[in-house]
């Protein structure tokens, strides 16, 4: 992708039908919170303005931000574009789903709320919008987790993996923010570091400088990657050699046999979940990433982006999945609608002998809010199984 000093380039025609359909949806939801809101509020005209203003002005900037890595440069200004896009895209988000609440609850409440539940309404959206955007934009907190693996090799007792996933660098997250995830990563001197895909939204050109600090990043027994669909949206082979450049192993439907105090352990790494759909080659495989590694080998960790991998990887044989892409629905109510497409939205699961930790993700995407969903550093901590 070049990146021309000035101007604007045209999108693909796939692109424009999708820009063209997401204005048309934003409109129409946009009207629907205007007829339902606007008239109860209260306001005199010059606040009647503010609010078919604010409405119009969101309708047109959320998709094209949406749109501006792809027609508008310097990429400078495509990145404002979309910051501001995404700040609107999140306060959009809440205020829907508030009016929709509120639609349902005046069913049943008297006509004389509708004035206070209006501006219940847009206080709410404000705060909510508020607390989502501090918590995404603070480095994240270490999530601490033990996992009991039966039949661990005593120098393996203690043995800590610190996962990062879904950093999502790209329009809204930058440098800093990447450089404030490895110390507080480094900080936590784990034996290994796991990366579990989505790192990036942009092309490699673009966010080099951004994703430079992941160098830095330092274990025991080095950083090992996979690839998240973002990777293959953004094109994979360019990204694959950018983080083999920077330090990380990825590992591609294959394994690698650690020792640690005398103890061997196996970690291994499949593609994207999706990953077929771009490259037949690539298509995500635990049995073919286990294969050849040596028999009676405990633990056998899998790196996987998408939890729906874990089916694959219980049968293959795996004692431990590591997985993101969920990001634990980032704020609400969208978290209810990941079990429609994963098995486990957050937290740590079994199925069968396979344990499964989802992180909720180290960064975000799309908007800058996080509602319910705290973002995270995970450093897992393999102990024995009691009984």
């Amino acid at each position: 992708m070049s990146d021309e000093p000035n101007g604007s380039r045209s999108l693909p025609r796939g692109r424009r039908r999708f820009l063209t359909t997401t204005v048309a949806l934003m409109a129409a939801l946009h009207l629907y919170i205007g007829w339902r809101l606007l008239p109860d509020l209260g306001w005199n005209g010059a606040g009647w303005a503010a609010g078919v203003i604010f409405l119009l002005v969101s309708t047109v900037m959320i998709p094209t931000g949406m749109a501006a890595r792809f027609v508008i440069r310097p990429i400078s200004l495509a990145d404002r574009v979309s910051w501001f896009g995404a700040l609107l895209m999140g306060l959009f988000s809440s205020l829907l789903v508030l009016t929709l609440l509120r639609d349902v609850a005046l069913i049943a409440l008297p006509q004389t709320y509708r004035h206070d539940s209006a501006l219940l309404v847009v206080a709410l959206t404000l705060l909510v919008t508020l607390i989502g955007y501090v918590n995404a934009r603070r480095i994240p907190r270490v999530a601490r987790v033990t996992v009991p693996i039966a039949d661990l090799p005593a120098p393996l007792h203690g043995f800590t993996i610190a996962q990062i996933t879904d950093l999502h660098v790209g329009p809204t997250i930058k440098r800093a923010y990447v450089a404030g995830v490895v110390d507080r990563l480094n900080a936590l001197q784990p034996d290994v570091i796991a990366v579990t895909g989505d790192l990036v939204d942009g092309e490699v050109d673009v966010l080099r400088p951004h994703i430079a600090p992941l160098a830095g990043m330092s274990a025991r027994h080095g950083v090992f990657a996979v690839t998240g669909n973002h990777e293959y949206y953004s094109g994979v082979g360019p990204w694959v050699s950018e983080f083999e450049r920077l330090g990380m192993r990825v590992l591609m439907n294959e394994h690698t046999v650690l020792e640690h105090d005398g103890a061997p352990l196996v970690i291994a790494g499949v593609t994207d979940f999706s990953a077929g759909k771009f490259d037949a080659a690539h298509a995500s495989d635990p049995t073919r990433a286990l294969a050849g590694s040596p028999s009676g080998v405990t633990p056998t960790i899998l790196l996987a982006h998408q939890p729906r991998s874990a089916p694959a990887a219980a049968e293959a044989g795996f004692d431990l999945q590591l997985s993101g892409h969920t990001h634990g629905g980032q704020f609400w109510p969208w978290s209810l609608f990941v079990p429609l497409q994963q098995p486990f939205t957050a937290g740590l699961h079994k199925l069968g002998r396979l344990w499964i930790y989802t992180s909720r993700g180290t960064g975000y995407w799309g908007p800058p809010k996080r509602f319910g969903a705290p973002s995270e550093i995970t450093l897992i901590r393999l102990e024995p199984a009691v009984g």
